[in-house]
């Protein structure tokens, strides 16, 4: 049994779907064949029966036969005008002991003798004769005499319909049965081919990796709703390929600059050393003042490329904890105040309870307001406001272009008035993606009178924290 489902589960599918389809079918068939087979034969015998029963002959005429001596072991053979039905009539005794009136003797059973002792009314059951020849017997007690007498009638109409019917059930089911298979094999095909294409273009795509193939998609069955799935996969994947490609850009391209200028200010310095001409020490401490700016940058940069180089939100390898937002933001406002002292900064900061990675969150908020310190003017004021889990940094700066704002978010994307201000253009990035692990949204916004830029961040949370729930001290 195993290794014959061993060896079914080897064919192919659309195989195997023909298979059973022929198989279900005749199954179905042989059941409805059976069945129909049966009912036939049920009915042929109870019509049989029926004439059996109309054809009873008179205990009368049977003693008078009896008398007559014109019973023996073989009555005669009438002919078939007289006797169309072939019918055969005896009459049995107490002991089984039979006397032939009309037609051929058949043998006695059980259930005869039974109703020639007077304990049973009458019986109904199939015989032969010495010949082999089958008969269906009504045997009835014989009045006046202590026997009975038994009425037979030849099963060969009976056995020839039902031989002649299952023939006729043997060849239609065949026909079904193979009707079956050819039909469980084209609807296979026919149902299988969006399968056959989905395997084509899965196999295109990891023999050439060409993400652009796209399948068909009608209608809204499984298949259907598979190849808008596959789809919907390959163009995440080109896409994934392809921000993939432009970060590797990108960050080659940031990267570029600051290994140049770094490269030239060391081969000053190497230069002045392998040739004895001293650099004036301004300049020698601007070169390593350079350097140091320099290498910092690469630095900040690499850190920012490993934050977004980090697994989304199902592959977050930090801690998922309840933490206070305005604890964060008060860390930042101490942070942004040591890199901007001569700047105002405002904070009103409502009690907030999120769950969040502490560090990933603690420094999209540090990226919100270095943005807001980098582009202040000296002595502007920012303003942070924390209200009902929506954090909001406002400068005093020049502002974003309306035309620029869908970018802000963009990986490597500067504005044209922030190129030449330090950084990688990696900030808002990781404060979007911080932010969408955290489920919450992220805004930047011009100040409703022009002046300045408005970045609001919002969070799922509570005023309070959780009961028994540990948080970072307020």
């Amino acid at each position: 049994m195993t290794s014959a489902v061993r060896r079914f589960r080897a064919l192919p599918l659309r195989s195997r779907l023909a298979l059973l389809v022929a198989t279900a079918v005749a199954v179905a068939v042989a059941a409805s064949a059976a069945a129909c087979w049966f009912i036939v034969r049920g009915a042929l015998y109870d019509s049989l029966d029926d004439s059996l029963q109309q054809n009873r002959v008179s205990s009368a005429w049977v003693l008078q036969q009896v008398d007559g001596a014109q019973c023996s072991t073989q009555g005669p053979v009438l002919p078939e005008d007289v006797n169309p039905f072939k019918l055969s009539i005896q009459v049995i005794n107490s002991e089984g002991v039979t006397c032939t009136v009309i037609g051929k003797a058949v043998a006695v059973a059980g259930s005869d003798i039974e109703v020639a002792d007077g304990h049973a009314p009458q019986s109904l059951h199939n015989t032969r004769t010495e010949a082999g020849t089958e008969y269906r017997v009504l045997t009835y007690p014989l009045q006046g005499y202590e026997g009975a007498v038994s009425v037979a009638r030849p099963l060969t109409e009976v056995n020839d319909t039902l031989s002649d019917l299952t023939l006729v059930l043997a060849l239609v089911a065949g026909v079904g049965v193979v009707g079956a298979g050819a039909a469980g094999l084209w609807v296979a095909r026919a149902g299988l081919r969006p399968v056959d294409e989905l395997t084509g273009a899965v196999e295109h795509v990891a023999r050439t990796e060409d993400l652009t193939v796209r399948i068909p998609a009608e209608g809204d069955d499984e298949i259907a709703r598979l190849s808008r799935s596959f789809n919907a996969m390959t163009a995440a994947l080109a896409s994934s390929q392809e921000r993939q490609a432009q970060l590797i850009a990108d960050a080659g391209h940031e990267l570029r600059t600051p290994l140049t200028s770094l490269r030239t200010n060391i081969e000053l310095l190497a230069r002045s050393e392998e040739t004895g001409r001293a650099i004036p020490p301004d300049d020698r401490k601007a070169l390593l003042a350079s350097v140091k700016a320099q290498m910092a940058e690469l630095a900040a940069l690499i850190g920012d490329l490993q934050e977004l180089s980090r697994p989304d939100e199902s592959g977050r390898s930090g801690k998922v904890e309840v933490v206070g937002l305005h604890t964060i933001a008060r860390t930042a406002i101490d942070r942004a105040r040591l890199r901007g002292p001569e700047l105002a900064v405002e904070a009103e900061l409502a009690p907030w309870y999120v769950r969040a990675e502490a560090p990933a969150l603690e420094r999209a908020v540090v990226n919100v307001l270095d943005n807001a310190v980098k582009f202040s003017p000296p002595g502007g004021r920012i303003d942070v406001r924390l209200d009902r889990g929506e954090l909001t940094v406002r400068d005093r700066g020049p502002g974003v272009a309306e035309d620029e704002l869908p970018h802000v978010f963009d990986r490597f994307w500067r504005s044209p008035s922030a190129r030449s201000m330090p950084g990688s253009g990696l900030g808002l990035s990781i404060v979007a993606r911080t932010v969408q692990q955290c489920g919450g949204e992220v805004e930047l916004r011009r100040a409703e009178d022009g002046t300045g830029t408005v970045a609001v961040i919002r969070l799922p949370g509570a005023p309070t924290p959780p009961p028994e729930t540990p948080t970072t001290a307020p």
